[in-house]
C-alpha cells in the first residue's frame, strides 16, 4: 500500500472532501464536457474579443457600456485591470501575498469569540469550549456592514467539516503493514483510534458558522469579543424548516412530529449575504454524516441513493441516533438545504429555506434583478450534477427590512440546460409541469424539492463537471460558474502525458442572461477558461498568452466579484502531485484584450485549500479563508509526508510546537493603506 493510499484509507474526512467518487447521476443526459468538445473542437482560437462579442449579444446596452468602459480601463493600464506584483507559485509551509500587501491572521480555529470564552487548549478540548470558540475549517466568508461602513461590521464564516487527524492528539497510530504483493516488504499505515462521545461532540460543535463583530483600527482588523451580535451556530443549534417542503411527512422524526424543527447544520461550504443583511449557509456533502442501513424496501431508498446516503465518513450515528438512518430514516431529508440566519439578532432561529432545493449546495451568491426580484445561483458539487438558480416571487424592498425576511420561502427553482449553439435554458422545477407529476412519484412541490436531483434528471438538465461557486456580476450582467473538475469523465482521453480525464483541472463557464436580466429564463454561454498548465499541450488550457507560469491554476472552486466587477477565483486541489503548486487566490480578467489573463495574488501553505474570498466594498481589504492546512500525504520537497497532529507538514499559522495547524481567516490590506489593485 503506498503512502497516499494509506492516508486516504486512514483519513476519511479528507477522502470525503476530495469527492473522488464515480458520480451519482444515473441519467444519460448530454454532459457539459461533450457539449464543449463539440462546440469548440474547431473554435479554440476564437478567444478574447471574439468570444466576448458572442456572449455580449444578449447583454443589455447599459451592461455593454459598463463592459466597454472596463475594457478601456484595462487597455489604458496595459491590458489587465490588476496591477499588483504577482506572487511566485510554489509549495512551502507558509502563506505568501503580493509584494506591498500585508496578510494578517484575524481568526484561528479555537480563538475566543466572547469575553467568557476559554482559551484554546488543543489537548483538553470540550464541546462546551468549542461552542464559544471559532470553529474548524472556515470556508465561506461574508461581511455585513454596521452603519454602512467597510471598516466596521459582522464577519460571517462557515465551518464546513472537521479533520480529526489534524485536530486531536493521540488518535493516530502508525503501523507497518506487510505488502499484499510482497510479504517481505512493509509499508506504513495510519490507524485512527476509535472515537468517543467527547470527540464526536467537539466535532459537532466545530461545525456550523460564526458571526463575529470586527473593526478596523489604525489600518488593522480586530475582533470585538464583546460584540452584542457575536454568535456560534453548530450542528446542535435549533433551526426551523420553512417553505414548500416544511411539514412534509418525509421530514418528520421521532423527535419532531411536525417536520418543521431540526437540530443543526453541517458541511456548510460557500454561502452568501442577502441584500437585506442576512447570512446564508449552504449545506453540501451531507451524505458523509449518516451511517446505518435503511429498512428493506424503504420509500426513501432511491432518494438517498441519488445523494450517496449513508456514506459513513463520520460515525456520529453511534452516539446520536438521528444520524443513523436505520433508527431515524427521515433525518437525512432534513439536511442538504440552504440556511438563512438573521445575523443582527443573536437569538433568532435559523431557517432552512426548502424552496431553494435539496442537494449538495456549493454557494448561494445572489443579485437583485432589474424588477426587484432576488436571484440566487446554486451549484450542486458532484460530478455529473447540475447548475441551478432560484428567483424569488416577491421583490426586495431596500426601505423595509422586515418585508424581506421571508422572501426565500416563495419563488421558482430552475435548473440549467445548455445547448451546442451557445444558448441555454433555465427549466423550472414546478410540481405538475412536464414530468414532475404523481405518475413519477411526486405528490406535491415539497416532494419535488426533497428530491431536487431526480426532478432535474427528469427534466433533462445538463450534467456538469462539479459545479461549485457561482458568481453573478452586476457590473456587466454576466454569471461565472466554477467547474472544479471531473476525473471520471471521458476515460478514452487519458494518455501518458495526461493521465487523468481531459477535464482534470476544471473550467469556468460565463453565462450572459437574456437581455442582461438575471431573472431571465434563457441566455447564452461561453467558456471563459479551460484550466491547467498551458505549457502542456494535451491539457488544452486556454489562459491568455499574457498569463505567466505563476498565473495559471487548476481546480477553480470559490469565486468573488468585487464592486468594480473584477473576478477573483480561489482553488481546491492544486498540490505537489496535481500541479506542483499550492492552492491560492487568482485575479482573472474577464473583459477586453486581457480577457483570460490570470495573476496569483495569495497562496496558501502546503496541504491547505483556498476558500473565501471576499473583497470589501471599499476595495481596501480582502478576506480569505485558509482551510485544512497541513492535510495531505503527497511528496513535497522529495519526501513523502503523512501529515497528522504529531507529525505535521506545517504548523501554520502559529508555528509553535505546542500548537497544531489551525484553519484561519486572513485579512489582506495594502501597506500604507489604499485600494487592492
Amino acid at each position: 500500500m503506498n503512502e497516499h493510499a494509506s492516508r486516504q484509507a486512514a483519513f476519511p474526512t479528507s477522502r470525503l472532501e476530495e469527492a473522488d467518487g464515480e458520480g451519482l447521476n444515473p441519467t444519460a443526459n448530454t454532459t457539459m464536457g461533450e457539449i464543449i468538445a463539440r462546440r469548440f473542437s474547431r473554435r479554440d482560437i476564437l478567444r478574447g474579443s471574439l468570444a466576448a462579442a458572442a456572449i455580449a449579444a444578449t447583454v443589455s446596452p447599459a451592461a455593454l457600456l459598463v463592459a466597454d468602459e472596463a475594457r478601456a480601463q484595462g487597455s489604458a493600464g496595459g491590458g489587465s485591470r490588476f496591477s499588483f506584483p504577482e506572487v511566485q507559485a510554489g509549495i512551502d509551509e507558509h502563506h505568501h501575498v503580493a509584494e506591498g500587501y500585508d496578510a494578517d491572521v484575524l481568526l484561528r480555529w479555537g480563538d475566543p469569540l466572547f469575553p467568557d470564552s476559554p482559551a484554546f487548549d488543543p489537548t483538553r478540548q470540550t464541546p462546551e469550549a468549542q461552542g464559544r470558540q471559532f470553529g474548524y475549517n472556515n470556508d465561506y466568508v461574508g461581511f455585513i456592514p454596521l452603519d454602512g461602513s467597510s471598516e466596521h461590521g459582522l464577519l460571517v464564516v462557515n465551518h464546513e467539516y472537521t479533520n480529526e487527524h489534524l485536530m486531536f492528539p493521540g488518535i493516530v497510530q502508525v503501523v507497518e503493514e506487510a505488502d499484499a504483493k510482497d510479504p517481505a516488504k512493509t509499508a506504513p499505515k495510519l490507524k485512527i483510534a476509535e472515537a468517543d462521545q467527547n470527540r464526536v461532540d467537539v466535532e459537532m460543535a466545530a461545525h456550523g458558522g460564526t458571526i463575529v463583530e470586527i473593526r478596523k483600527v489604525e489600518g488593522k482588523w480586530q475582533v470585538v469579543r464583546d460584540g452584542a451580535m457575536n454568535r456560534r451556530i453548530t450542528a446542535g443549534t435549533e433551526m426551523m424548516l420553512t417553505g414548500p417542503a416544511a411539514g412534509s411527512d418525509r421530514l418528520k422524526t421521532s423527535a419532531d412530529a411536525t417536520g418543521t424543527k431540526v437540530l443543526g447544520t453541517i458541511n456548510n461550504c460557500a454561502g452568501g449575504v442577502t441584500p437585506w443583511g442576512t447570512y446564508i449557509m449552504a449545506e453540501e456533502n451531507i451524505h458523509g454524516y449518516f451511517t446505518g442501513k435503511l429498512p428493506e424496501n424503504h420509500p426513501e431508498a432511491a432518494n438517498y441513493k441519488r445523494l450517496g446516503i449513508p456514506e459513513g465518513t463520520y460515525i456520529w450515528g453511534r452516539f446520536h441516533d438521528r444520524f443513523d438512518v436505520a433508527k431515524e430514516p427521515n433525518e437525512a431529508n432534513r439536511f442538504g438545504w440552504v440556511v438563512e440566519v438573521d445575523a443582527m439578532d443573536p437569538n433568532s432561529v435559523p431557517r432552512k429555506r426548502t424552496a431553494l432545493g435539496r442537494f449538495k449546495h456549493e454557494g448561494a451568491d445572489n443579485v437583485v434583478s432589474r424588477d426587484g426580484r432576488v436571484v440566487f445561483y446554486l451549484g450542486d458539487d458532484e460530478r455529473f450534477d447540475y447548475v441551478y438558480k432560484f428567483v424569488t416571487a416577491g421583490r426586495f424592498n431596500p426601505d423595509d427590512r422586515a418585508s424581506n425576511m421571508n422572501l426565500l420561502d416563495e419563488g421558482t427553482l430552475f435548473v440549467a440546460k445548455f445547448a451546442d449553439d451557445g444558448t441555454m435554458r433555465w427549466m423550472p422545477l414546478r410540481f405538475g409541469e412536464g414530468p414532475l407529476t404523481a405518475e413519477n412519484g411526486f405528490r406535491d412541490q415539497g416532494d419535488v424539492l426533497i428530491e431536487t436531483r431526480r426532478a432535474a434528471d427528469l427534466l433533462g438538465a445538463t450534467p456538469m463537471d462539479r459545479p461549485e461557486d457561482i458568481g453573478p456580476n452586476g457590473e456587466n450582467g454576466r454569471v461565472y460558474v466554477m467547474l472544479t473538475n471531473n476525473t471520471k469523465r471521458k476515460d478514452t482521453q487519458v494518455d501518458g502525458v495526461n493521465p487523468r480525464a481531459n477535464n482534470a483541472f476544471g473550467h469556468i463557464i460565463e453565462i450572459a442572461e437574456a437581455d442582461g436580466d438575471f431573472a431571465a429564463e434563457s441566455g447564452r454561454w461561453e467558456v471563459l477558461l479551460k484550466c491547467g498548465d498551458p505549457a502542456v499541450a494535451a491539457v488544452g488550457a486556454t489562459f491568455s498568452t499574457e498569463t505567466t507560469r505563476n498565473g495559471w491554476f487548476g481546480m477553480p472552486d470559490n469565486c468573488h466579484v468585487d464592486t468594480e466587477g473584477r473576478l477573483w477565483v480561489s482553488t481546491d486541489g492544486n498540490s505537489p502531485k496535481a500541479t506542483g503548486r499550492t492552492d491560492g487566490l487568482w485575479a482573472v480578467d474577464t473583459d477586453g484584450p486581457a480577457r483570460g489573463t490570470s495573476k496569483l495574488f495569495f497562496r496558501v501553505p502546503v496541504g491547505a485549500e483556498m476558500c473565501g474570498p471576499l473583497v470589501l466594498p471599499d476595495l481596501q481589504t480582502a478576506f480569505v479563508a485558509v482551510q485544512h492546512p497541513g492535510d495531505g500525504g503527497e511528496d513535497w520537497e522529495g519526501f513523502g509526508r503523512l501529515s497528522y497532529y504529531e507529525d505535521l507538514s506545517t504548523r501554520w499559522p502559529d508555528f509553535r510546537p505546542d500548537m497544531p495547524t489551525r484553519p484561519s481567516v486572513v485579512a489582506i490590506t495594502r501597506q500604507g493603506g489604499g485600494r487592492i489593485a
